[in-house]
């Protein structure tokens, strides 16, 4: 393994991994507030710009680097058949899920048909916390 790649690979992950998690935690929160405005006002639609923006300009970008990152690390560990990588694939399949809800949330909003609560949002913020603690967790302690 060459250890020079290896840590670049591994610090442009974490990097991509920041970036990636600072938008799905952030979107609900735009969701939150939205759900507070009025369809059609002038703060709706800067609501609008603003979600769309996040995903195109930040959530998309992160979420491939930080895949792609990854794999190289993966390889570089030789990592392919370890139980913790196993665990850590599922939680990122479901942070991926994640994503993709928050884009069709985010179409709906777009579409000025969100029939959402501000609480549903709330409680959608708590999905990508959890995944981040169990893949954290996973990726150091590699309990199995």
């Amino acid at each position: 393994m060459d250890g020079n790649a290896y840590l670049w690979y591994k610090a442009l992950h974490i990097i991509s991994v920041i970036a990636w998690m600072a938008g799905l935690l952030y979107l609900p929160r735009l969701f939150v507030y939205h759900t507070e405005v009025d369809v059609g006002s002038e703060t709706s639609e800067k609501f609008k710009i603003m979600e769309r923006r996040l995903i195109r300009a930040i959530m998309h970008p992160a979420a491939i680097s930080s895949t792609i990152f990854g794999f190289l690390l993966v390889y570089e560990m030789d990592a392919w058949m370890e139980g913790w990588f196993h665990a850590k694939l599922l939680c990122i399949i479901f942070m991926y899920f994640m994503h993709w809800q928050m884009m069709r949330w985010r179409m709906d909003f777009a579409e000025d048909r969100n029939s959402r609560s501000q609480k549903f949002y709330r409680f959608a913020n708590e999905g990508p916390t959890l995944l981040m603690i169990f893949i954290v967790i996973i990726v150091v302690i590699k309990p199995f």
